[in-house]
């Protein structure tokens, strides 16, 4: 029959069956010397059965070649072994699913970690006399705080939170003072509230990256104003 004829009767397609010949795995039992056409007895659809059963176990086309002649046995066997292999890989797949299940549920501990403390020093501070705003412009920032937070953990995008302590605060305003990209676009000294001075920072435009520099004589809080990069610059204001 044609390789057409022996496609429809192993229910596949032709590509099917050239590839199998390709392969060396399932040959025509005669090719026409002038047309190169393939043709096939009836009895290789058994063979095709047993090729493509151990093609959709996970066998290799090596492993399938040393099977298509091998007993019952045989076969057996290689799929007792085949099997073994599957649930060693997949419960090193477990394994390492639970690993990083582990390492979001740290991750998400220490989130929710730094929101509380931020949370807790938002809700002791005063910010009528630094910034001279009111209570319900505070609330709203307060609000916001946790929609940051909030979005970190629902999209697992950590790279958004930079949290400096006390150890690495010092290196770390080195580095962005000294960083060659960032541009000093304001800078102040000998402030007391940043009320006073807020009208004389440059105009915040949006695509920018903007990096709030504020160094006080017991802490130091850097803050990324916005995750949008365009271009890079920084505002500076040391008391």
């Amino acid at each position: 029959m044609t390789i057409k004829e022996f496609s429809n009767l192993c229910g596949c397609n032709p590509q099917t069956i050239r590839y199998y010949d390709r392969m060396n795995l399932l040959k025509p039992v005669k090719v026409d010397d002038w047309t190169g056409y393939r043709f096939y007895d009836e009895s290789q659809a058994l063979d095709f059965v047993k090729i493509k059963n151990l093609q959709t176990a996970g066998f290799t086309i090596g492993e399938i070649k040393e099977l298509l002649d091998a007993d019952n046995e045989a076969i057996y066997e290689a799929f007792t072994k085949k099997i073994k292999e599957q649930e060693d890989r997949l419960n090193a797949m477990l394994e390492i699913q639970k690993s990083y299940k582990s390492e979001i549920t740290e991750m998400t501990k220490k989130i929710e970690e730094v929101r509380a403390k931020i949370k807790m020093r938002m809700e002791d501070y005063n910010p009528s006399l630094e910034f001279g705003i009111d209570n319900a412009t505070y609330d709203h920032m307060k609000g916001q705080v946790d929609d940051f937070f909030d979005n970190i953990i629902k999209n697992r995008d950590y790279n958004k939170l930079k949290y400096l302590d006390d150890d690495n605060s010092e290196e770390i305003e080195q580095d962005l003072l000294n960083d060659p990209n960032l541009v000093t676009c304001y800078e102040k000294h000998g402030w007391d509230a940043v009320k006073d001075f807020y009208d004389e920072f440059s105009v915040l435009e949006d695509g920018q990256e903007y990096k709030l520099l504020f160094d006080y004589v017991e802490w130091q809080v850097l803050k990324q104003l916005d995750e949008k990069k365009a271009y890079e610059f920084t505002e500076k204001m040391k008391k």
